[in-house]
């Protein structure tokens, strides 16, 4: 390690003492009142800090006054955006995320800010490498030189609670190094203490209904900052992201060296790849931006619906996509098949969807295709965005007014922001919240979506949504799934022969979707005892109106056909039909009869 400049020098001495030293560094959790009762006997402290924030922005406010005054020109707009990145970044990094979830927000900030504020996602100043250095040697108890073979002089990113190093391990690993500002954690637990203050005071002034639950929100903002300061946390959710996208060779999640990480200091697989929004790099290199979209949509609600386990935090200094050639082959694929990868990384904010979440947002999404209002509404009751003594009655209407024509005509032009804007319009109107986990949600999708739309302006959410969510529907793969394609296909009692149409149409736009193995499942579910409802229903709707439905078979069937060869679809029901008992069929015979006996 190289000589340290002597200005740094008793900084740290002071680092290396001071590791684990904070009152609450005992905490590894985010506690509101632990936190309130260590300030509350030291006001000096909470006092000096309110002076610095408001001070800090009342400078900002009262020149974009001024500006107003002088004329709003384009250059001056600049320079004001600027001043509020320096402002952000020189009171710390609690208020760094708050501007980098800003920047994902492009409803929200007008587009000169938004600039200025992604540059907060990873173009921060870092702090002296001989600190990091020390932090290092302090953390893992051993010199720089005993773990590195070799590492760069200065980092080559950093971010708001910490910063990275391009290192080689002695058995010869590419790693990078990630290592957190010193003394991050009275910094970020005296943001939030005045945070949850003015939270508590500010609720019954703003004009959204969200009442007492500002402060839930900045306790879920706590919750999270808390978990991303733990470096081990990080990195075991790492590894259960990883395990959920181990059969994804799409997905790439970099390894974690726990030998030499701990809670400040973390190591981990060399990412070589582009940001997302280093489009003439993707291009270059031969990636189709099509590809990285759907793989990112894909993943995106794959972590929603299938896991439960979804990335919080998806900026564009957290994603990378990586050229065919990079350490695909490992993955599943071949130099003659060459496919793109999307990298994670940074796996600080993350959450988890309970169970009865998922299912719920599904019974959604499928109450939104069936336009069954009511049962939406009580959909946002399940999911808190009600709360449960509200009359539903009255917002009804107020759901099929703003909701009515988004799966219509208008489908091309859905989108995460279209119905974040109409919700936004309604908490003004009527009782509904904000969940603070739904908060982080909406935020990961949209953000998704921008994403999406930086590498393709005409990119459609709801080209690659539809037909993910289709093929869910249809696969069935669980009986929560079958249950909710039953309540899709049948309305009032009656097969709805146009929506399985559209559903296979929709599942087929995906060209590496294959309807044969859902074929052989729907078989399977239709000759099992879970599948007796369904054969009665099969039977009347091939039935109904006194007729043999023979056209809509025959539109299925044209629909279907390149698809169910002779040969694979043989084996296909041969393999459902040893599934299937002789119970099962002497059950399914009088359906049948019933059936012929009707023609």
């Amino acid at each position: 390690m190289a000589a340290l400049p002597s200005n740094t020098e008793s900084i740290v001495r002071e680092v290396k003492a001071s590791v684990g030293q904070h009152p609450l560094s005992w905490s590894r959790s985010y506690d509101a009142g632990a936190i309130a009762q260590h300030y509350r006997y030291r006001p000096w402290k909470a006092v000096w800090r309110s002076l610095q924030v408001i001070f800090s922005f009342l400078s900002f406010l009262l020149g974009l006054k001024w500006d107003t005054w002088q004329g709003d020109q384009p250059k001056v707009r600049l320079k004001r955006a600027e001043q509020l990145r320096k402002t952000l970044i020189r009171l710390g990094p609690t208020f760094v995320k708050v501007g980098q979830a800003l920047s994902t927000r492009p409803d929200l900030i007008r587009k000169d800010f938004l600039d200025e504020l992604i540059k907060l996602q990873d173009q921060l100043p870092p702090f002296p490498t001989p600190i990091a250095f020390a932090l290092i040697e302090a953390e893992l108890e051993r010199s720089v030189d005993e773990i590195f073979s070799q590492i760069s002089p200065l980092p080559v990113a950093a971010a708001s609670l910490g910063q990275v190093y391009h290192a080689r391990l002695h058995s010869g690993e590419e790693v990078a190094v990630k290592v957190q500002r010193p003394h991050l954690l009275p910094v970020i637990t005296l943001d939030l203490y005045l945070m949850r203050w003015a939270a508590s005071w500010l609720s019954p002034w703003l004009p959204l209904n969200l009442g007492h639950d500002l402060t839930l929100v900045v306790d879920e903002f706590g919750i999270k900052l808390f978990e991303e300061v733990d470096y081990l946390n990080e990195g075991c959710n790492a590894e259960k992201f990883a395990t959920n996208f181990r059969n994804d060779p799409t997905v790439k999640v970099p390894a974690i060296y726990w030998r030499y990480s701990s809670q400040h200091v973390l190591v981990l697989e060399w990412i070589h790849g582009f940001k997302l929004t280093d489009t003439d790099r993707i291009r270059e290199a031969g990636l189709a931006t099509d590809a990285l979209i759907e793989i990112g949509v894909t993943s995106g609600l794959r972590q929603l619906l299938e896991y439960g386990f979804f990335h919080a935090d998806p900026h564009p200094g957290n994603l990378f996509a990586m050229a065919p050639h990079c350490d695909v082959e490992r993955n599943g694929s071949t130099a003659d098949q060459p496919i793109a990868q999307m990298a994670y990384i940074d796996f600080g904010m993350m959450d988890q969807l309970e169970e009865s979440a998922k299912e719920t947002i599904v019974d959604a999404v499928v109450h939104l295709i069936n336009k069954d209002y009511v049962d939406l509404a009580k959909d946002f009751v399940k999911l808190g965005f009600l709360t449960p003594d509200t009359d539903i009655q009255p917002i009804v209407p107020a759901l099929e007014a703003v909701l009515g024509d988004v799966l219509g005509e208008s489908v091309k032009d859905f989108n995460f922001k279209t119905i974040t804007d109409r919700f936004s319009e309604l908490m003004y109107e009527y009782p509904f919240r904000l969940p603070a986990k739904f908060a982080l949600i909406i935020r990961s999708l949209v953000t998704q979506e921008g994403l999406a739309l930086t590498l393709n302006p005409d990119f459609k959410i709801v080209d690659v949504a539809y037909p993910y969510i289709a093929q869910r529907l249809l696969m069935g793969e669980s009986p929560a799934l079958r249950r909710r394609l039953l309540e899709v296909l049948f309305k009032d009692g009656k097969f709805q022969w146009e929506r399985l149409e559209n559903l296979i149409a929709i599942a087929r736009s995906d060209q590496s979707f294959d309807l044969l193995p859902t074929a052989q499942l729907g078989l399977q579910y239709l000759l099992s005892d879970e599948g007796k409802f369904l054969r009665r229903q099969v039977v009347i709707a091939l039935t109904e109106d006194d007729r043999l439905h023979t056209e809509e078979v025959q539109r299925l069937w044209n629909l279907i056909k390149d698809d169910l060869q002779p040969g694979r679809l043989f084996s296909a029901a041969i393999g459902a039909l040893t599934e299937f008992s002789t119970a099962g069929t002497a059950a399914l015979l009088p359906s049948a009869l019933t059936a012929i006996r009707k023609v």
